[in-house]
């Protein structure tokens, strides 16, 4: 798998890339909240046995900037990751989202239906308002983003995957470390400040049902994060929609269900429509 940096939008987009780009269709991956792609590790080297594959680090986590210039609006993520696409000549692509990952891929059906295939949602966030106001007005105190800081500490990296992971025997220290690896650069903080400022909440019922774009979604039973009932509700909402439920998996399927979310992705996406 090879790293790289792009200038889109005003920030450093990193990106991974593995895969055919010739002869193969290509899927992006976009990961959640407080991750990057280190979260798709267990699943990429089934794909690219398949697909050209491009994970995309969302700003501002992972290895992309951490600019208090770039605005952390889903809006403008998803144009971003569009533009990203255009630069690296990939004109048809499906599109996998984790957790919050979702709600961008779904905001770039809204921008770019045309150059999008197919969709799939992993336990994606939907149905989120926008922050409430007070919370909006703190996030321009200048100690908000300490206050993030410490109030992530709570619990800390392994606190976090215990809530996202059924099966606790897979939290290792390479998990450890790869999750916590990102908020050694402090800067994350005040871009969390402004994410949470500019994240406009999830699409509405009317704009989902807009969508086109055949979608398949892919859920863990004992998801504590986003839970069951929010997939079956938005597989209702999204006319070509189709809902696979993992057993005895949690908020984290790339990580905890690979296999299975690869093999369910290479049906889905080999299946004519």
């Amino acid at each position: 798998m090879q790293g790289k940096k792009v200038w889109i939008n005003g920030i450093r987009l990193y990106y991974e890339e593995s895969g055919s780009s010739s002869t193969a269709q290509t899927i992006v991956l976009l990961h959640g909240f407080l991750s990057s792609a280190f979260s798709f590790r267990m699943l990429v080297p089934y794909l690219e046995k398949d697909f050209h594959v491009l994970s995309i680090d969302l700003p501002p986590f992972g290895y992309s900037d951490k600019t208090k210039k770039f605005h952390y609006s889903y809006k403008n993520m998803a144009a971003t990751v569009l533009r990203l696409l255009e630069v690296v000549n990939v004109e048809r692509f499906s599109v996998a989202g984790h957790s919050m990952g979702g709600q961008i891929a779904l905001n770039m059906i809204l921008q770019s239906p045309k150059n999008i295939d197919k969709v799939i949602l992993l336990s994606s966030s939907s149905y989120y308002s926008r922050a409430k106001r007070h919370h909006i007005l703190a996030s321009y105190l200048p100690f908000f983003p300490i206050f993030i800081k410490h109030y992530l500490s709570k619990t800390g990296v392994i606190g976090n995957l215990k809530s996202v992971v059924y099966d606790q025997t897979l939290i290792d220290s390479s998990m450890i470390e790869g999750y916590a690896q990102q908020f050694e650069d402090t800067r994350i903080f005040p871009a969390l400040a402004r994410l949470l400022r500019h994240r406009e909440g999830d699409l509405s019922i009317k704009a989902l049902q807009s969508i086109q774009t055949p979608c398949l979604l892919i859920w863990g039973d004992h998801d504590k994060i986003v839970p069951l009932n929010i997939g079956k509700r938005l597989a209702r909402d999204l006319p070509h929609a189709r809902l696979v439920v993992l057993k005895e998996t949690g908020h984290l399927v790339p990580e905890e269900r690979p296999k299975e979310v690869y093999q369910e992705i290479q049906f889905f996406l080999n299946l004519s429509t």
